[in-house]
């Protein structure tokens, strides 16, 4: 691969064959089963082989098409264990490999972003291969010319294309979704998605936060964020994060380690809003690392939400009411912040049944995160028999809060997969204005 591939009809024949391939190994099933085979052979068979094509597909295309596999992948803690099983491990690897460039690429790009002389004026060293590729671009490591460790970060070529064309598939379908559910504007969230993905397509934009981010974090105890040391539109030279990946913790931490990094993980992403002013929206497990002095080392900075002010008061205040009982008073914030919009009709107490399913995490001192408790919060909420179903179909995402929205759900999932105990209600409290512990109950 050299470009990502960028004419829409190319793309989105790519994505359309993922349903497609999935029905024709099935046919091939079938017709196995048929001839004798094992039916639980043959449905293995079937979900390794789909799974491989997903990694290969989502990879190739990158673009929105792998952001999409990453937010899959983060959220695969909420799916049915017989549905996630047989992808876990596939999706997983998309939050931190994908198909690399070829290394003539490479150093094209590096020629046109930082001199022709790049490998010699910039660096004692440069390694080819690269270490991590992900949805807009790839990873190498290399010895920047005063010695230190960095990475460099290189975007695809087509990248920009690639991203409009899947966000405007996207848009299509969605479109037609919002048209279905009556609470939700899809105008406006769709434009703030546009916004947000052509912001993380600007390096030089990333490059700005990056050092935000360190300037507010520098010499803190409990997080690391490397220093930009030189970027350009396609290219960011940073230092190096040593450690431990997320994604190795998921898979077999000890319970110390985890409830370690799940601690320094919801610290960080709570923090973040009140230290910088500015929020960290790419939560996925390739984003963070434990280092060697126990420290929550941080990557890519390309989606990040501004928050001049800090986190919206409205988001303490729902969690006192919820938290408290107050159903009156939650349903003049839910409909004053715009979460409910204007003519569509829902009981306050159905709206305080229904944010009550999520809350259990702040009603202990500490709460355990497990698939388990995120599949029962799901089926919750998805079951087209219970309330909390019609309930969630009323409600209405203002744009503002898209990428709070994005990052809280993702570090719920993200959460549920490291299985760590942490002190959620104290962290919260502390953290996110506009609570009032006095109206709070007492913890369980």
């Amino acid at each position: 691969m050299s470009d990502i591939p960028r004419r829409s009809l190319s793309r989105t024949a790519k994505l359309v064959g993922l349903p497609l391939g999935h029905a024709g190994r099935a046919a091939v099933g079938l017709g196995r089963r048929v001839g004798g085979a094992p039916a639980e052979a043959i449905a293995a068979e079937l979900q390794a082989r789909t799974a491989e094509q997903l990694f290969a597909v989502l990879g190739e295309l990158k673009g929105g098409a792998m952001k999409f596999g990453q937010a899959l992948s983060v959220m695969e803690a909420a799916m049915p264990e017989e549905l996630a099983g047989p992808y876990r491990a596939t999706l997983t690897k998309l939050q931190d490999a994908a198909p690399p460039m070829p290394g003539a690429r490479v150093h094209a790009i590096l020629a046109d972003q930082l001199g022709p002389r790049w490998r010699t004026s910039k660096f004692q060293s440069f390694e080819d291969e690269p270490v991590a590729a992900a949805s807009i671009g790839q990873v190498h490591r290399a010895v920047w010319r005063d010695g230190r460790p960095v990475a460099v970060k290189i975007q695809y070529p087509g990248a920009g294309e690639a991203l409009l064309s899947d966000i405007n598939q996207l848009s299509r379908v969605a479109r037609l979704a919002g048209a279905w559910i009556p609470g939700i504007a899809m105008g406006p969230i769709l434009d703030e998605v546009k916004e947000r993905m052509s912001e993380e397509l600007d390096y030089d934009l990333e490059a700005s936060h990056q050092r935000a981010f360190a300037r507010a974090f520098r010499d803190d105890e409990e997080a690391f964020v490397p220093d930009v040391l030189a970027h350009s539109s396609q290219v960011i030279v940073s230092e190096w994060v040593e450690g431990r990946p997320l994604s190795q913790v998921i898979a077999d931490g000890t319970p110390a380690e985890r409830d370690q990094a799940a601690s320094l993980y919801l610290e960080f992403l709570l923090r973040g809003p009140n230290r910088a002013r500015l929020l960290h929206a790419d939560p996925h497990p390739g984003n963070f690392r434990i280092t060697p002095d126990g420290r929550l080392g941080v990557l890519d900075f390309g989606a990040v939400n501004r928050l001049p002010t800090g986190m919206p008061d409205s988001l303490g205040e729902l969690i006192t009411h919820t938290l408290a009982g107050d159903e009156a008073a939650l349903g003049a914030v839910l409909r004053r912040a715009g979460f409910i919009r204007p003519g569509v009709e829902v009981s306050d107490t159905a709206l305080l049944h229904y944010l009550q399913t999520f809350v259990e995490p702040l009603e202990h001192e500490s709460f355990t995160f497990s698939r388990s408790w995120l599949r029962s919060v799901s089926a919750t909420i998805q079951d087209p028999r219970r309330e909390e179903f019609l309930v969630g179909l009323r409600f209405n995402l203002p744009p503002e809060y898209l990428l709070i929205h994005r990052v809280w759900l993702g570090c719920i999932g993200v959460l549920c997969q490291v299985g760590g105990t942490v002190p959620m209600r104290e962290m919260v409290l502390a953290h996110v204005p506009g609570v009032d512990e006095e109206a709070l109950p007492p913890p369980r």
